[in-house]
């Protein structure tokens, strides 16, 4: 039988484990597939029904029923005042890291109320607490714990024009393709480390592209993250300072992400010799 096991990791660092173990017993977990669908429609004067827009995914909400089981009716205490503390939901988000067999996700998550503890002789006993636990995820998507991460590989190129004097223009670059095998678009991070001259991202599939217009000095990073509510243009010092560099970004840039399945991605900068760096998840549906 393959055991079902999830842990919780708060955002002070603290960590509880509910599996088939003493002494807190998983004993289901709800939520894990289902989350309620907003269909976005829209209407025309003199339309029959609607056209369909899109398809917005609800919040995730997700149930932990556990049985606490103590040597004592002290430990019984001790056991119920730790799953308080850690699942308290001052604390905001955390993560809860969902394991059977093969799978192995996480998703951020926070605690919608203090664990509820039942009542009754058929919920608490001497040395047994069954305890409900409900969190509230504000990304409906379980993730990868592991990081897709590539580094791309550069090339050179030379380029030569007849003008009245010799002029010679170098860029640098690469492209590879990307695979994302969850079961919706995903953001990247990228990395430039090093020097570049108006280093440019691009999704070869669909035409999109950032390009940041600055000269990134030796020794510093660009970062260029996609992600929905966090996105970022950032230059990184050798001594950690963060300049906010989306000033400098193309105004026809576009903020991607990389569609299901292949994505050809390329990286391209006109100058410098920088290392460059991509990374991202994937996103489920369910566990």
């Amino acid at each position: 039988m393959t055991v079902e096991k999830v842990t919780f990791t708060n955002s002070r660092g603290q960590s509880i484990e509910l599996s088939n173990r003493r002494p807190f017993l998983l004993q289901s977990v709800e939520g894990k597939a289902d989350v309620g669908v907003d269909i976005q429609t829209q209407k025309a004067p003199y339309q029959d029904g609607a056209s369909y827009v899109d398809s917005l995914l609800q919040v995730r909400a997700i149930a932990l029923n556990v049985s606490i089981l103590a040597d004592s009716q002290d430990g019984l205490i001790e056991q119920r005042q730790l799953l308080a503390s850690v699942f308290n939901p001052k604390l905001g988000l955390g993560t809860l890291t969902y394991t059977k067999g093969t799978v192995n996700r996480e998703i951020k998550a926070i605690a919608e109320n203090v664990p509820v503890f039942g009542v009754g002789k058929e919920n608490n006993g001497m040395r047994f607490q069954r305890t409900i636990i409900n969190l509230l995820c504000p990304s409906p998507f379980w993730e990868d714990i592991a990081t897709e991460n590539y580094k791309l590989e550069d090339f050179v190129g030379n380029f030569r024009f007849k003008f009245h004097f010799p002029v010679r223009f170098a860029t640098r670059g690469d492209s590879r393709l990307l695979m994302n095998k969850g079961d919706v678009p995903t953001p990247i991070v990228v990395e430039f480390r090093g020097a570049a001259v108006n280093p440019k991202i691009t999704n070869v599939s669909t035409g999109e592209f950032i390009r940041v217009n600055r000269t990134i000095p030796p020794g510093y990073k660009l970062v260029l993250d996609t992600s929905f509510g966090n996105k970022r243009v950032e230059i990184v010092a050798p001594d950690g300072v963060v300049e906010n560099a989306f000033h400098y970004i193309d105004l026809d840039s576009t903020f991607f992400s990389l569609d299901v399945g292949e994505t050809k991605f390329g990286f391209i900068t006109e100058g410098g010799n920088p290392e460059v760096y991509v990374e991202y998840k994937h996103k489920y549906l369910s566990v």
